[in-house]
């Protein structure tokens, strides 16, 4: 039950509302007594109601004309009707009206608490599963995208264009440009946003537990499975699932994979029986797709039937035009979530991000503002509350005529970008005993943009430098 819901009370006898008053404030019901039906549509569309309690006959207006109206002012309150002349036809016409249920009187307290109890859970789970869906469908609408760049707007059309077909989709792009938030894009903008949306990592998993978590499996199929369990499949019918990392499974997976695809139908591992699904198929992967089939790491016909409507998601470096909204955003989610009055970024600061490559794409510029939000000591982010290989970016493209030492601190002067950036790479690594997490964590960027730089300028992996 909510805390201390609101109760209004109608009806034209005072002793009879003056009992259920005392009785249900001593329940720890917040209580408005109400003798004329003809000012409730007032109090309802001044005031939020939990539950309207009425009796039936009143000289101003009966309960049928009352439940009628409120139900238009109010769709969502709960409202019980009382009276002494009940009939099942009188009951049967207050029900059709609204009302969620009806008493005689002398009202059994008892009986109306239990009664309230459950049309006010009712109430609260109504009001709850639509605030989800509204909070889903605004954070996953199509047009909701953070974006100004034309690169990023073709895309979108394309989404907007597929989203109401079942045609299955393919959504290929460096890790960390968002191609989760498009599959949900997708998703939510079909006729099936009101059925599940399931993601499956594809790469989390090894090949047997893999078959299992889509198909599912029967009780004594292999060691350790104690019971029959739904597959992911199964889970997601009517609605979509989306396969991320898809370039990473194995061949066997693959052509049972291609079975679902072809003809929406599948069998439980260990079982004989066929099942049957309708689900629309999203898939993503930051892989070569095609060097796969190449190679023979993917089935070519796999290839084709997952490769319908691909959609090719840009890196954060092509779609320059998007870093000012995404520091926008990242600074107001992140400065909330921390409590921080951060109320914008200076100049310096906004033309280093801009000028930045993200090898980790949005996910790498979503880290950089939660730490320098974290970090920042004045309500302004400044160059100071970002990672030194952004910094010293800025500061080499900028020209600056101070030494890193001057500027950051740092025991090296001004010198090549590429050598800088080594020596910070470098300087991180041994103090954290070749840690490349630990490392990464005091550069500001993400592991993997980490891997990247090593990879990138050849900084040769020894021993000692090992994540």
């Amino acid at each position: 039950m909510a805390l201390n819901p609101k109760i209004l009370i109608v009806d034209d006898e005072v002793s009879q509302t003056e009992l259920l008053k005392g009785f249900l404030g001593k329940k720890g019901y917040s209580v408005t007594v109400e003798h004329n039906p003809s000012k409730v549509l007032g109090l309802i569309r001044g005031r939020e109601f939990d539950l309207l309690i009425s009796d039936y006959r009143m000289p101003q207006m009966n309960g049928l004309d009352l439940i009628r109206s409120v139900r238009e002012a109010d769709p969502e309150i709960a409202m019980i009707m009382i009276s002494a002349y009940g009939s099942i036809e009188t009951a049967v016409d207050v029900i059709k009206a609204g009302a969620s249920d009806f008493l005689t009187k002398p009202i059994d307290l008892q009986e109306l608490l239990l009664i309230m109890e459950k049309s006010i859970d009712k109430r609260r789970l109504i009001a709850e599963n639509r605030a989800l869906k509204e909070i889903l469908q605004e954070k996953f609408r199509v047009d909701n995208i953070i974006g100004n760049s034309s690169a990023l707007a073709e895309v979108m059309s394309l989404v907007q264009r597929v989203a109401p077909s079942s045609a299955t989709v393919i959504i290929r792009g460096e890790s960390g440009t968002g191609k989760e938030l498009i599959a949900k894009a997708l998703h939510f903008a079909s006729n099936r946003k009101d059925q599940p949306f399931v993601k499956v990592n594809c790469a989390a998993l090894p090949e047997t537990l893999l078959e299992s978590e889509l198909f599912g499996h029967v009780k004594g199929s292999f060691t350790g499975a104690i019971a029959d369990r739904k597959g992911k499949f199964s889970e997601a019918n009517k609605g979509t699932i989306f396969l991320d990392e898809i370039g990473e499974i194995s061949l066997t997976t693959q052509s049972k994979l291609l079975r679902v695809l072809q003809e929406r139908e599948f069998e439980m591992v260990g079982a004989n029986q066929t099942i049957k699904v309708d689900v629309r198929i999203i898939a993503a992967t930051n892989r070569n797709l095609e060097e796969a089939v190449e190679t023979k790491m993917m089935r070519e016909d796999l290839y084709y039937r997952l490769s319908v409507v691909p959609i090719y998601l840009p890196s954060l470096r092509n779609r320059r035009d998007d870093i000012v909204p995404l520091i926008e955003y990242f600074i107001e989610k992140y400065a909330k979530a921390n409590n921080r009055k951060i109320t914008g970024i200076s100049q310096e600061a906004r033309s280093t991000l801009v000028k930045y490559d993200y090898p980790g794409n949005i996910r790498e510029l979503e880290n950089v503002i939660e730490r320098a939000i974290v970090i920042a000591r004045d309500d302004i982010l400044t160059v100071k509350d970002l990672p030194l290989t952004l910094t010293s970016s800025y500061q080499e493209s900028a020209g600056a005529g101070q030494s890193q030492a001057e500027n950051r601190g740092q025991d090296f002067p001004l010198m090549p970008l590429e050598e800088a950036e080594r020596i910070l790479i470098e300087k991180a690594l041994a103090k954290h005993q070749g840690v490349q997490t630990r490392a990464a964590k005091e550069l500001g960027i993400s592991e993997r943009a980490l891997r990247y730089k090593l990879k990138s300028k050849k900084i040769k992996s020894k021993d000692s430098l090992s994540g």
